[in-house]
């Protein structure tokens, strides 16, 4: 094994470490440590993504059930909408896109191209919610109707369908101002929905793609092992302060894959 192999995997452990405490952005990490430390074409790095941090997600679930912190009748309600649109998104929108978006001059857009820009330009957004200061304490405690629920689970769901993510880095900051549900609570429960979502349009990915089972597994079980690390550390850390810390990091992470696409 050589060192960008060691690497990747170190950072397979810190995908799981971060869902394990902020309840998302395995994915934000995913992607990038797939595409640009392990070589993989951003179409097989975002199906194996959903795969990833689908099944470090279900852990992540049960260990925050068991806390006490996971709304699951709020979970369901997000998910639904949202893997139908993950699924959808995966099977039929993502292999439907065509492999040149558009040329001017010498420059051509690609297919690949395009959906890391689209990811970076997500990142970016994911960014800033995590980086200001909610006071989630003043949201008034008031459920939305339902309509606005599914509306809202089909939006996120088609975009990380088409980014290969889970989704967590946009759930958990749709459930504390949207649903109401409090921080800590909010990072258990929107592993249910990562887990559905992420698990579900990976099948889709199943039906089009050829898969590295015994690579995607190891790299897989290094990532549950970090959510498991993750839950534990959670308890001893404020995850205000964790949040804004990964916010900007992510905001990095944005510029950085913008500046690779491009340059």
């Amino acid at each position: 094994m050589d060192n960008t192999q060691i690497l990747g995997y170190l950072g397979a452990l810190v995908v799981g470490l971060v869902l394990g405490l902020i309840g998302g952005g395995g994915s934000i990490l995913t992607v990038p440590l797939l595409v640009y430390l392990l070589g993989h074409n951003p179409i097989i790095a975002t199906a194996y993504s959903l795969f990833v941090v689908g099944t470090t997600s279900l852990v992540g679930t049960f260990k925050k059930h068991k806390e006490g912190l996971v709304d699951i009748k709020t979970g369901l309600a997000f998910s639904f909408p949202s893997f139908v649109a993950v699924y959808l998104s995966r099977r039929y929108l993502v292999p439907n896109i065509p492999n040149n978006l558009f040329s001017i001059g010498n420059f051509t857009l690609t297919k690949e191209m395009g959906i890391m820009v689209f990811f970076s330009i997500i990142m970016f957004l994911a960014a800033i919610s995590m980086i200001k200061n909610t006071k989630e304490d003043l949201l008034p405690n008031v459920k939305q109707a339902y309509y606005k629920t599914f509306i809202q689970g089909l939006i996120i769901g088609t975009i990380t369908g088409i980014i290969g993510a889970g989704g967590g880095f946009l759930y958990v900051p749709a459930l504390v101002l949207w649903a109401n549900i409090p921080m800590k609570k909010a990072v258990g429960t929107s592993l249910i929905i990562v887990t559905i979502n992420s698990l579900i349009g990976f099948t889709g990915d199943m039906q089009t793609l050829e898969i590295d089972w015994i690579f995607l597994l190891s790299f897989t079980f290094i990532s549950v092992l970090g959510i498991l690390l993750g839950v534990f550390l959670s308890k001893f850390i404020s995850s205000k302060k964790l949040k804004k810390s990964f916010g900007l990091f992510t905001l990095i992470m944005a510029v950085y894959i913008i500046y690779r696409e491009t340059s």
